[in-house]
């Protein structure tokens, strides 16, 4: 019989090289995610080999030297940057005399820590056991009995098969429940389309500063910090923009590479806000050396849960850690913004981007100045009652020059009401409004 080893915080952790170019920094941050879940990491073992060994994943050898690293130092929880097999982690287990976990277990644990709503915890949960369904055909002692007793001998249901029943029941409802959740998300997404609110969806490599950034343009105070998946659960916040009537905001869990399939299934309500989003501000961070890297991962997930084709703003995150850049703007060869430099941290640069998403959902605001005869008052008093007068000069002959920022659509039709064209009451069309002047580029790869 082999019953499971007791778990802790202490913890040897293992990581093999199978060909990677980017073995280093997948190995830094696998450390990152082991301390992001409370882990005390006493020793680190390497290695590389061709192919993943069918027993151990290990080899035999590099088995023996697991086992004696995590018995000299004391070691509860032996954690592996790889994803592992029922029967490899029963196998490991055996021979280990310690705790096994896997970067997919590893994963679901920090999510079940960090997950505060009733949503994010129901979406956990569920990833968990999807997770789980698949290891209880491991050699556990108590699920290799036969309920026994007065009554009960004879055929019946094993405790394996009880549980496995027990376990495909709770993942039944609390499916049931996150399909009420979306039909509620699916009813706020339909009055947000009625009522013509543009979206915009952050969405990044986790701790890229999507949180701060949210804060930065909403007001908002959700939790931040410098650690990985540092908040998971979903957040809309109105924005205020410079014209034009304010947007909403939606704040997103953060991807990671080999993300765990059962969490991006159990996520599915909460990635759908991105999917359904007008524009993705895809938040990189500037001064990671493997930026590039990351992008890739998160535009795989978008490829995953269909929003690869939302219109997507990149936005360099921390420029204050760069020693030779500054907040500015890039378009591509028609002007459109592409890329938004800036520092959520100290704010630079984030009214530039506040004005860019202004003109990019409202693609019809125009910034101009209008002359207004001195005989229609009316359509001047109209003006300033709505708002969209930025300053006023006036002529020699009475008549008023107003610099007006609004919806093209409803300057005409406010200047047609007056019985005015509108093409002769436009002397001047302005500049955009974004500052600093965005910065004429080719749309180019993270680089």
């Amino acid at each position: 019989m082999f019953e499971r080893p007791p778990t802790g915080q202490a913890a040897v952790i293992v990581h093999l090289a199978f060909g990677i170019d980017e073995y280093d920094e997948a190995d830094r941050e696998f450390r990152e995610l082991v301390e992001s879940a409370g882990a005390d990491v006493l020793d680190h073992i390497g290695g590389s080999r061709r192919t993943p060994d069918p027993r151990y994943f290990v080899g035999g050898g590099k088995v023996d030297e697991i086992a004696e690293s995590a018995k000299e130092r004391g070691a509860e929880l032996v954690v592996f940057n790889h994803d592992l097999s029922p029967s490899q982690e029963r196998n490991l287990e055996k021979r280990l005399n310690a705790r096994v976990l896997d970067r997919a277990g590893l994963i679901l644990d920090i999510f079940a820590s960090r997950a505060r709503s009733h949503e994010g915890k129901l979406q956990v949960e569920l990833a968990q056991l999807q997770h789980l369904a698949t290891r209880l055909v491991r050699g556990w002692s108590h699920l290799e009995r036969q309920k026994g007793g007065i009554g009960l001998r004879g055929p019946g249901e094993t405790q394996l098969e009880t549980d496995r029943r027990l376990l495909n029941e709770r993942i039944k409802m609390l499916r049931q429940r996150l399909e009420k959740v979306s039909a509620r998300r699916e009813q706020g997404r339909a009055a947000r389309r009625r009522a013509r609110t543009p979206i915009v969806s952050l969405v990044g490599y986790t701790n890229a500063g999507k949180s701060t950034l949210f804060n930065r343009l909403t007001g908002e105070s959700i939790y931040a910090a410098d650690q990985l998946f540092a908040t998971l659960d979903p957040t809309l916040r109105r924005m205020d923009v410079p014209v034009g009537e304010p947007l909403i905001v939606a704040d997103t869990v953060g991807f990671i590479r080999d993300l765990p399939h059962e969490l991006v299934a159990a996520f599915k309500a909460t990635l759908e806000e991105t999917r359904e989003a007008d524009v993705l501000l895809h938040v990189i961070d500037a001064a990671d050396p493997e930026r590039r890297a990351h992008a890739r991962e998160v535009n795989d997930v978008l490829d995953e849960i269909g929003a690869r084709d939302v219109p997507q703003i990149e936005v360099f995150n921390k420029v204050d850690l760069l020693d030779n850049e500054s907040a500015h703007v890039e378009t591509d060869a028609h002007g459109v913004p592409t890329r938004v430099w800036l520092s959520a941290m100290s704010g630079e640069g984030v009214e530039t981007l506040r004005a860019v998403l202004a003109d990019f959902c409202n693609p019809d605001m125009i910034a101009g100045v209008l002359r207004v005869p001195a005989s229609a008052g009316r359509l001047r008093s109209e003006l300033f009652e709505l708002g969209v007068v930025d300053a006023e000069s006036h002529d020699d002959d009475g008549a008023s020059r107003l610099a007006v920022t609004a919806s093209q659509a409803d300057l005409e039709r406010i200047v047609a009401r007056a019985g005015l064209r509108f093409d002769e009451v436009l002397v001047e069309r302005r500049a955009s409004r974004m500052t600093p002047r965005a910065e004429a580029s080719s749309s180019l790869p993270v680089t």
